[in-house]
């Protein structure tokens, strides 16, 4: 049975906030697009809604699923729901995270992402998944 995870592509004019697991957790080091798991009787969007609030003390507006895709790891399989962050409420606090940046789309494949973001990487710097604002 697949864990069920969200993301959010929290979107800043031309830039695209990225986030980095801490130390001792599963994955640490990595990097991601912020989300997590969803609760049992919670809706994908409504979990983005509450683990964005959680991780980085926002309000965000949930845009619309950007894809849906399943990924297997060694110890684990996700399937994992993507979603546009148009915009947001509240000051960006890290409370979760080692490391957190605003980078461009082009300069996503220089971090070293969790496998399963690796497609949505790909389809945000080919085929301009997310529309850049100027």
């Amino acid at each position: 049975m697949p864990m069920i995870v969200t993301a959010g592509i929290i979107t800043r004019g031309r830039r695209i906030l990225i986030c980095q697991r801490q130390k001792g957790s599963w994955g640490e080091y990595r990097w991601e697009f912020p989300g997590g798991k969803v609760e049992d009787g919670e809706a994908p969007a409504e979990s983005l809604r509450r683990e964005l609030r959680e991780e980085l003390s926002i309000e965000p507006e949930i845009g619309p699923l950007l894809c849906r895709l399943a990924h297997r790891y060694p110890d684990r399989e996700v399937e994992l729901y993507v979603f546009h962050i148009p915009d947001y409420t509240g000051a960006i606090r890290n409370r979760q995270f080692a490391s957190i940046r605003w980078v461009r789309r082009e300069e996503l494949s220089q971090f070293d992402f969790l496998e399963a973001d690796r497609p949505v990487i790909e389809a945000l710097v080919r085929e301009g998944l997310v529309q850049e604002d100027e």
